[in-house]
């Protein structure tokens, strides 16, 4: 160094950081260690420096994980902005400025029912910007899993990310048009001893349903059981039983009197269950700005920030 120049500063070094935010994402040492592709002791060899380093405990230990203290909270949120600044532009350097690809992640059923029929008309309106798309129900590394955003679906608990959630989505009992005409539904209790189709992954569930409309849950077991939002739909517009599902998902359906709303004004339950999440350096992508107001045009007073 010359005399007189500037010291530099003191940088913990990034293994450390990197097993510093998985460990603190996870609250497990393990964990963090198998995402790292680590032994857990270096994990924990990692964790020690940057707390020597630094001069103050950044996680609380116990048996079952670890927890963050309240200056490993602060920590972990001025630090991961910069590993995701830092991750942006290495991806910047790396990536071919002549092509655009806008990277989406969603949840299967939003992303097939809701996105998919959509794509054609972004891809119509933004020529420029290819779309690679993947769905399942995993909340994907954005850095690591190369996610520009990520359509979740769940209660909004990400606090380290943007966040911007769709409204006026509702859970509504649904049913074919043909099996409603045979079983004319007027009341809730109605539903007691009909066939009912139970969507696993909805925030509300026939139990909790039937709770809110004051009454025991059926004696007799449901008729099918689904996992995927779509595979709900589609059988009960094959009219296999009635659903409790999103309103926002079944549009297809209702649109077309595949299904019909059964009692919409006393039966329905409004619901936040579908997010955009993304890191917040993201935004600066042309790529990702672009999808947000497109998103927007077509949510309209549905999407909100």
């Amino acid at each position: 160094m010359q005399p007189g120049s500037p010291a530099l500063p003191v940088l913990p070094p990034l293994k450390a950081i990197q097993a510093f935010e998985q460990t603190a994402r996870f609250g497990n040492v393990a964990r963090a260690a198998e995402m790292l592709d680590l032994t857990p002791s270096a994990v924990s060899h990692q964790l020690a420096k940057l707390e020597a380093m630094i001069g103050r405990q950044l996680f609380t230990r116990a048996a079952r994980g670890v927890s963050l203290t309240p200056v490993g909270e602060q920590y972990l949120k001025e630090v991961s902005g910069i590993l995701q600044t830092l991750a942006v532009a290495t991806e910047r350097a790396a990536s071919d400025v002549s092509l655009d690809c806008l990277r989406l992640h969603s949840s299967p059923s939003f992303g097939l029912l809701w996105l998919m029929p959509r794509l054609e008309a972004f891809r119509s309106s933004h020529p420029d910007i290819q779309i690679s798309l993947s769905c399942s129900y995993e909340a994907l590394h954005f850095s690591r899993d190369k996610i520009d955003v990520d359509v979740r679906h769940g209660r909004p608990n990400w606090p380290s990310y943007e966040v911007r959630s769709v409204r006026n989505e509702a859970l509504a009992v649904l049913a074919a048009p043909s099996l409603l005409a045979q079983r004319p539904i007027g009341r809730a209790a109605d539903l007691l001893d009909c066939a009912l189709i139970l969507s696993e992954t909805t925030l509300l569930k026939w139990p909790e349903w039937f709770a809110q409309q004051g009454l025991a849950l059926p004696e007799q077991p449901y008729t099918l059981s689904f996992d995927r939002s779509y595979m709900t739909l589609e059988a009960a517009s094959l009219g296999l039983g009635f659903a409790l599902e999103s309103t926002l998902l079944a549009r297809k359906y209702l649109a077309s009197g595949a299904l019909v709303e059964v009692e919409p004004q006393a039966f329905s339950a409004p619901v936040a269950a579908h997010h955009l999440v993304f890191p917040k350096a993201h935004s600066s992508f042309p790529r990702v700005r672009r999808f947000l107001a497109w998103m927007e045009s077509e949510l309209g007073h549905d999407f909100v920030y």
